[in-house]
């Protein structure tokens, strides 16, 4: 069990992550966000959009944790949903999606009481999580897409221009 110190950091980081991510991508043109860089590494404006399907799917689960007894969490294929047309829209759409859905799971997280830490839903391909592993599970997705979008970033200003 995290302590109350250690979720709140974890809040704090998924309330940020909206804002530090627009931070990143901010000022990018179409041909910096949609040229994949790296071998086997998304594209920048996949990856913003990626974030936002899921980290809709998280706030959905968040709440079935919360209303339902050990609701199921279903599993999707985040590499097929990557190459559905909405992957094309500005990802000014995803970022405004990010702002909304942040600011709700926040007040969520926000509330719980210790007992709630504790509750669980059954993940398709995962098993039993509960609403403690939900908040680690998208701190870490939160610090890995950063992550991943700094290094897509870097590897674009070392690539060779034409």
């Amino acid at each position: 069990m995290l302590t109350n110190d250690q979720r709140s950091a974890k809040i704090e980081a998924i309330r940020r992550f909206p804002d530090e991510l627009a931070n990143i991508v901010s000022g990018l043109s179409k041909t910096q966000l949609t040229t994949p860089y790296l071998a086997e590494e998304w594209s920048a404006q996949r990856i913003v959009h990626h974030t936002a399907d899921s980290h809709m799917n998280g706030l959905i689960r968040l709440k079935l944790v919360l209303t339902a007894e050990e609701p199921p969490l279903v599993a999707y294929d985040q590499d097929e949903w990557s190459t559905l047309p909405d992957v094309e829209l500005p990802i000014e759409v995803s970022l405004g999606i990010l702002r909304g859905v942040h600011q709700r799971w926040c007040a969520i997280w926000d509330s719980l009481q210790e007992a709630d830490w504790t509750r669980t839903g059954i993940h398709t391909e995962n098993g039993r999580i509960s609403t403690e592993d939900l908040l680690n599970i998208y701190d870490n997705h939160c610090r890995a897409h950063l992550d991943q979008l700094k290094r897509v970033l870097a590897a674009a200003n070392t690539a060779p221009t034409t």
